[in-house]
């Protein structure tokens, strides 16, 4: 089976594909035969070594996919060959098999594409646990939304429009803007088109309820600007690549709240809920992750230069499963 392999940090292209020998799962795993796998900015990071977490090379990366359960392990009572799975975590998905405990793993609702369950994961969870437990979003309020058009930005739109907020989009091109108002988003704000504070006070006159922020850099001084008195800011990541200075005198003047967002924060209550709910909405078609581009495993190097040069519309795959193979979820 083949394997994206990371021997040494640095750019995408350092990234190369091996065969390696099938693995074989222990007491309490499975192997799965990989259909798709989400590519991530992190995973941009992780390969160059910039992320907040480094994973010594060499190794495999990939944070989330998609499969099917080929074989089971010892000890292993919840999972049977020919289930339908996702996987989390931190790397390890680029590979045509991978093998995985059965407490990392998730069976896919009956009725979901396995390729739409790949690309749900991490944007979608990090946008509802931000929504619902940090910004605390609800029906009626104001909500802007930096970085609009990418993973984490575009899955917040379709669930802060969900949870019946207004949505300011902001992103940085009218093809972005485009898709974040099929969506549901509101005001859409190009701010590469003029003074980015101006634009949002046009839109917002009375200010916004939250800022939800993925990308950091210049962008976050004047979307906090943009807060009512009392509002909300809600730092999620630094896609830019800039993390920002934030002048405190606007936090004291507009009694603004600055928070940060990590799954380990939210309470065990509100995150048993929160899966819930989303769980719910996926099932329901109420919300389905935007697949803006899919890539061959053997071109993975132009799929995570399309996600880290800000690219990317929505989610990107690699697509994993060789055409010849007979899955069931073969088209």
């Amino acid at each position: 089976m083949r394997a994206v392999v990371c021997p040494e940090y640095g750019p995408p292209e350092v990234l190369r594909i091996e065969e390696r020998p099938s693995p074989v799962p222990g007491a309490g795993q499975v192997r799965v035969r990989v259909r798709a796998a989400a590519v991530n900015f992190p995973d941009v990071l992780l390969v160059g070594g910039r992320y907040q977490i480094r994973v010594p090379p060499p190794f495999v990366p990939g944070s989330e996919y998609s499969g099917v359960v080929v074989e089971v392990g010892d000890a292993v009572d919840d999972l049977t060959i020919g289930d339908l799975v996702t996987f989390t975590g931190l790397v390890g998905a680029f590979a045509e098999e991978v093998v995985a405990d059965v407490t990392k793993l998730t069976a896919i609702p009956t009725g979901v594409d396995p390729r739409v369950a790949a690309a749900f994961g991490v944007a979608h969870r990090t946008a509802f646990h931000t929504l619902r437990s940090v910004a605390r979003v609800c029906a009626g309020d104001e909500l802007i939304v930096l970085g609009a058009g990418g993973g984490v930005g575009l899955a917040t739109v379709q669930l802060a429009v969900a949870l019946g907020a207004s949505v300011t989009a902001v992103a940085s091109s009218a093809e972005k803007l485009a898709v974040a108002a099929s969506y549901g988003a509101t005001h859409l704000v190009d701010h590469r088109g003029g003074n980015l504070r101006d634009a949002l006070r046009d839109a917002l006159p009375d200010g916004a309820h939250a800022v939800i922020d993925p990308v950091g850099g210049v962008l976050a001084e004047p979307a906090l600007r943009a807060l009512r008195r009392g509002g909300r800011f809600v730092t999620v990541g630094y896609a830019s690549g800039v993390i920002p200075a934030i002048p405190l005198n606007l936090v004291l003047v507009k009694g603004i709240h600055i928070l940060g967002f990590q799954f380990q924060d939210i309470a065990l209550d509100e995150y048993t809920r929160n899966e819930h709910e989303l769980a719910d909405l996926l099932v329901s078609g109420r919300v389905r992750p935007h697949i803006g581009a899919t890539f061959p495993l053997d071109k993975v190097t132009d799929a995570l230069r399309h996600v880290g040069e800000g690219r990317a519309i929505g989610k990107v795959l690699l697509d994993i499963t060789s055409d010849t193979e007979d899955h069931p979820w073969n088209d």
